[in-house]
């Protein structure tokens, strides 16, 4: 058996593995919460003292940490490379108590650790249960991996992910609040192997269904504002998408732009989200809008010129003043996303 002495040790060394990652997670949310001077000082052999005021540390770290901040930071740090998510993991697994923070840490890290891991051309046939859970196998070892019943459902939710064809029907199917539902009513079962890895693969899988969705969105918006935009309009009114009324279609093809970053890494981004929602079934609108108007001017073009084919009528123009688009249809992306 292992002795104190080495449990110790062990744990001090995992600490200082993890203290650099902790440091600048502080500083980059102005984590109010003094320093642990010895794991600052990066003593080699402390006392056991020091193991004990390391481990309060840590734990009064977890509970400011919110979900959201370690999200952000591990998407954008250099830090946080597979080592360092291995070493979360553990962190977060050894708890001998979990609350639901921690579960979505997780959850999070064990789709981020997966992400890294895994080859950027996989295919998403190739991702079964079987493959995650052999390259979770450093953080959760060899385990037995059957499926049990009340994780079926996951499979249907994929499917409905899938057959989604823009980000309104997905947000619309409610695929992510029912897996988050599955997900938080498993309580300590979520922390069995079979559990976790299919969760996994469901998280990994949905990310995919995301991007896909979101470019789609996103290319779909920016050709019709070009062809709005040669059509000779100059504002729309995106007050549905809480937008201004007279908003320029130049500021809105830069706003996309900047979506483009902002969704890179994040699928649960809440207000942008549905801001995204909504300003694709204002543009749809408008598109149509303007399609019919022009098959009604040409209709009347072509009448007059019948009538006098002399005549000097002029052709359809649309107005550039601000295009009230906005319809009477129902608000869409109304619904709260969170991380699946």
């Amino acid at each position: 058996m292992t002795s104190p002495v080495n449990d110790l040790a062990t744990e001090w060394k995992d600490a200082l593995a993890l203290y650099p990652l902790y440091a600048a997670l502080g500083r980059e949310f102005v984590i109010e919460l003094s320093a642990c001077n010895d794991l600052e000082a990066g003593l080699s052999t402390p006392p056991q003292e020091s193991v004990e005021q390391a481990r309060q540390w840590f734990l009064d770290m977890d509970q400011r940490i919110q979900v959201y901040q370690l999200r952000q930071f591990l998407q954008t740090s250099p830090l946080a490379g597979e080592d360092a998510l291995r070493n979360l993991l553990q962190h977060h697994l050894r708890k001998p108590e979990h609350s639901d923070t921690d579960r979505d840490k997780v959850d999070f890290l064990l789709v981020q650790y997966f992400s890294l891991a895994a080859p950027s051309r996989l295919e998403d046939a190739d991702v079964d249960v079987q493959y995650v859970a052999q390259t979770l196998e450093p953080v959760l070892g060899t385990a037995d991996i059957t499926l049990p019943d009340w994780l079926t459902p996951l499979a249907d939710l994929m499917s409905e992910a899938n057959a989604s064809k823009t980000l309104s029907e997905l947000l619309s199917s409610k695929v992510l609040e029912k897996s988050r539902k599955l997900k938080t009513s498993s309580q300590e079962n979520y922390y069995t192997p079979a559990a976790m890895v299919s969760f996994t693969r469901f998280s990994f899988l949905m990310r995919r269904v995301f991007f896909r969705l979101m470019h789609g969105d996103l290319n779909a918006i920016s050709d019709g504002l070009r062809e709005l935009e040669s059509s000779g309009v100059a504002t729309l009114d995106c007050r549905r998408a809480q937008f201004s009324a007279e908003e320029p279609i130049a500021r809105l093809r830069m706003i996309c732009q900047s979506w483009k970053v902002m969704f890179h890494a994040e699928y649960s981004s809440g207000q942008p989200l549905r801001m995204l929602v909504d300003l694709r079934n204002v543009i749809d609108h408008a598109l149509g809008k303007n399609q019919k108007g022009n098959k009604k001017a040409k209709a009347a073009t072509a009448g007059a010129q019948a009538a006098s084919p002399s005549s000097d009528a002029p052709e359809f123009e649309v107005s550039r003043q601000t295009a009230d688009w906005s319809g009477d249809e129902p608000h869409a992306g109304s619904d709260d996303t969170t991380e699946s």
